[in-house]
């Protein structure tokens, strides 16, 4: 096997944060983040128009990737259940939830996925505990989260998901709890240390998760935190550039994206980009909206799709060059 040393000749360096003006091709081990990471060149991203949904909403969930992604729920000219599919050109209708929701979490993939809590209009309304599974045709009712409520962060898979903060039953109070999901049951688990509503999340299971920015009753205003979440504990690590608050967001604990987001019909268009230490804020949406979902496997490639008040309009996310991290632990 060709070794990095007889093409390069030098090792793979180790070092405790990344370098602050690395060059085209360089490799490196951080240790502070466990990742083996590339320096791909100049950073090259954008927006661009994809395939419109079949009914227009706000407060889906998003799950998948920018060419097989799913949403579903959301509140439009009318609440509904509504499901749809993405191939990487348009959007198919494919069977409801089946209860009108909005405002709630999800986690998996196009063929296996997970919605959680949110927003009944169905009277009476309230907050909901439900959960729901999707096997790729239809939507099944499993176990209920322990603590009712909406605009919840969430992220993970069908069988390994977690859901922090949100906006509870009572207002201003907020649920301080995060929720564990093992494919059957959800267990509490340490309470997330600030506790918004409309937060987002990414990641990549049960003990692999951030929760991004929101809005918290205790402190007003949106905010540009970034927590971590290890399957035991939160710990707070660089801030956003902006604040965001009830936008969209897609990818994982060291490749995500954050797109809009802020109170009101429009929302903004600022987009920033994760690479596991640090945010960059890279090229904006074309169209500014709220309450959008997120789909997509990292920063390199993912989906805004819908939002506020009623949008239809998709918009695709490519980015090539800049850090990369090709392994982590």
């Amino acid at each position: 096997m060709t070794k990095y040393r007889e093409i390069k000749g030098t090792l793979i360096q180790n070092v405790s944060a990344d370098p602050p003006a690395s060059f085209e091709g360089q490799v490196w081990y951080n240790t502070t983040s466990n990742a083996l990471k590339i320096d791909k060149g100049a950073l090259v991203s954008a927006w661009s128009t994809g395939g419109a949904l079949n009914t227009g909403g706000k407060g889906m969930i998003g799950v998948g990737t920018q060419t097989a992604a799913l949403v579903a729920g959301r509140d439009g000219a009318t609440f509904s259940g509504d499901t749809e599919l993405y191939n990487g050109t348009s959007w198919t209708e494919v069977n409801n939830v089946p209860y009108n929701i909005f405002a709630w979490a999800g986690a998996g993939t196009q063929t296996a996925a997970l919605g959680f809590g949110g927003y009944s209009p169905s009277p009476p309304s309230s907050p909901s505990a439900k959960t729901v599974s999707w096997n790729g045709t239809n939507w099944t009712q499993v176990n209920d989260l322990n603590k009712a409520r909406y605009f919840n962060a969430g992220a993970g898979t069908q069988t390994s998901a977690l859901t922090s903060g949100g906006t509870g039953p009572t207002q201003p109070t907020a649920p301080t709890s995060t929720e564990s999901w093992n494919g059957t049951n959800w267990t509490n688990v340490a309470d997330v240390p600030a506790t918004p509503g409309g937060a987002d999340g990414v990641g990549e299971s049960n003990t692999a998760f951030l929760q991004l920015g929101g809005y918290s009753p205790a402190i007003p205003g949106p905010r540009d935190t970034t927590l971590s979440w290890n399957g035991s504990s939160w710990t707070s690590l660089n801030s956003m550039n902006s604040t965001h608050y009830q936008g969209g967001a897609a990818g994982t604990t060291t490749s995500a994206l954050i797109f809009s987001g802020a109170p009101g019909p429009t929302g903004n268009t600022t987009t920033e980009s994760w690479n596991g230490t640090n945010w960059t804020t890279v090229s904006p949406l074309n169209v500014g909206r709220t309450e959008m979902a997120g789909a997509g496997a990292s920063n390199v490639s993912s989906l805004a799709v819908g939002g506020g008040p009623a949008f239809t309009s998709t918009e695709e996310w490519s980015q090539t060059g800049g850090i990369e991290t090709i392994t982590s632990s």
